[in-house]
């Protein structure tokens, strides 16, 4: 192992001071958005960089670039939104405000070659892929009838039967290829986080939400068996994917199919923070791409303890419910229209998107307290009125004699999914799913920024970073 003499972050820190004063001695010549990148940089501390990988490093041979100064460069690329190594290598040597900021010498800084040699130190694999190249095709997306709706899923097994599996699975982080980048991005981003009381690991409400990642414009693949040949063009056989990783899936903000991944991110309602990033294929839909991404988030992290789980009609089945309730985790989803409600309830009532009853004249029941000892939420009739010292009911076709007018307990252990705590209908579940929007306001903030470089020779294998 060669030794990497990385000094402090204040040493890093007096090094950019020293060369700013050199090369740009109007401060003003800097615009006010580029000096909000400087002092980002300023505060950021890599130094974990150089020990997490200093086991990647030969004994022999010249001294290496500094890994931490190379992370800082590859995050400045996406800063300055320059979209490929090749040109950001060449700004690095015509530029000096990036050599500076990155750590590099002004006219001493990394090629092409480096940058890509750095990337593959970060992945603890000499396969660049997770998945064989030789494979099954996939059942293709089928694109939504209605704009802007998501697609149906092709997963081949349901909720309830991934659930359970994947809570019996054990994930360790040592046995995962991106083990020394999953452990870089806690150690020097999540950790500080807590430390600086940002996010709360032992209280967490997590908030969800996927985005397209686009790997190539097309799906790459060719035949190796012999069915075409013999007059077979529409064989079902193995194929051999140059990203096997990847496959089509759909946008539904951009109402397109597009090739690549689909970026999960487990997100801190509170802080707006990403605690947790996982990369699917594609075509994975949104309700097992929770489940993928939860309990890799459990295993990988254990001592974080998530109180709440914000989540879109995406994810609104029966077992996520079960699951939730057994670990005393109250759930805020939303309903999903197309799941179904029960057409009747207690004989004469029905139950509206926001699982408040409605009454046989038409109207939504009024919400009067919850029985938490008998597991049960109460509602009156609206239309009861408290005038003049007098209780009367005035509706026109009153449906109960009572004086206080008809009455119907939810009884929350009948449908979980429906009668839940707090219930839909209250202020208090708005104001809390409301908090999910931190999770499109990361994703859009990543958005546009998600241009950055996959190299066409791995890029498979580095999209699973959490480095964003």
């Amino acid at each position: 192992m060669l030794p990497v003499n990385c000094g402090s972050h204040a040493d890093y820190q007096n090094f950019v001071i020293e060369n700013l004063r050199k090369y740009y001695t109007d401060p003003d010549a800097l615009a006010r958005s580029t000096w909000d990148i400087i002092e980002r940089f300023w505060y950021l501390d890599l130094l974990d960089t150089d020990v997490l990988l200093a086991d990647k490093y030969s004994r022999f041979g010249p001294a290496p670039r500094t890994p931490s100064c190379m992370q800082r460069s590859y995050l400045l690329s996406i800063d300055f939104k320059v979209s490929s190594i090749t040109e950001w290598a060449a700004q690095l040597k015509i530029n000096p405000l990036f050599a500076i900021l990155s750590g590099f010498q002004v006219g001493d800084t990394p090629g092409v070659g480096t940058f890509y040699d750095f990337m593959k130190r970060l992945w603890d694999s000499d396969d660049p892929h997770m998945s064989p190249h030789i494979h099954p095709m996939k059942t293709k997306v089928k694109k939504p009838h209605a704009k802007g709706e998501k697609a149906a899923s092709v997963e081949k097994i349901t909720v309830a039967a991934l659930l359970p599996q994947l809570e019996k699975t054990s994930f360790s982080i040592n046995d995962q290829p991106y083990a020394s980048l999953f452990k870089i991005y806690r150690k020097e981003f999540l950790d500080v986080s807590v430390e600086k009381g940002l996010i709360h690991k032992d209280n967490l409400a997590l908030a969800d939400d996927g985005t397209p990642v686009v790997t190539s414009h097309r799906e790459r693949k060719k035949r190796i068996c012999k069915c075409e040949e013999n007059g077979i063009s529409d064989c079902n056989c193995d194929r051999y994917f140059s990203q096997p990783d990847c496959d089509i899936g759909w946008d539904s903000s951009r109402d397109c199919f597009y090739h690549g991944y689909d970026l999960y991110m487990l997100i801190d309602s509170q802080s707006d923070l990403p605690v947790f990033p996982h990369y699917s294929c594609a075509s994975k839909h949104d309700s097992h791409g929770f489940l993928q991404a939860f309990f890799r988030m459990k295993s990988f992290l254990p001592n974080y303890q998530v109180s709440k789980v914000l989540l879109d009609s995406a994810h609104d089945a029966m077992p996520y419910y079960q699951y939730f309730r057994r670990k005393n985790i109250t759930p805020f989803i939303d309903l999903n229209s197309k799941a179904g409600r029960p057409p009747v309830y207690k004989n004469d009532f029905t139950i509206d998107n926001d699982g408040v009853p409605v009454c046989p004249a038409g109207h939504r029941m009024r919400r009067d307290g919850i029985e938490v000892a008998k597991g049960r939420m109460k509602f009156k009739c609206p239309k009861i009125s408290h005038t003049g010292g007098w209780i009367s009911c005035t509706c026109d076709n009153p449906c109960s004699n009572a004086k206080y007018g008809r009455t119907v307990h939810l009884v929350l252990d009948d449908n979980p999914r429906l009668f839940n705590h707090p219930p839909r209908s209250s202020k208090e579940w708005k104001l809390e799913y409301n908090a999910r929007t931190s999770a499109e306001r990361l994703i859009l903030s990543y958005g546009q920024r998600k241009k950055s470089f996959l190299p066409r020779s791995s890029g498979s294998s580095r999209g699973r970073n959490g480095l964003r």
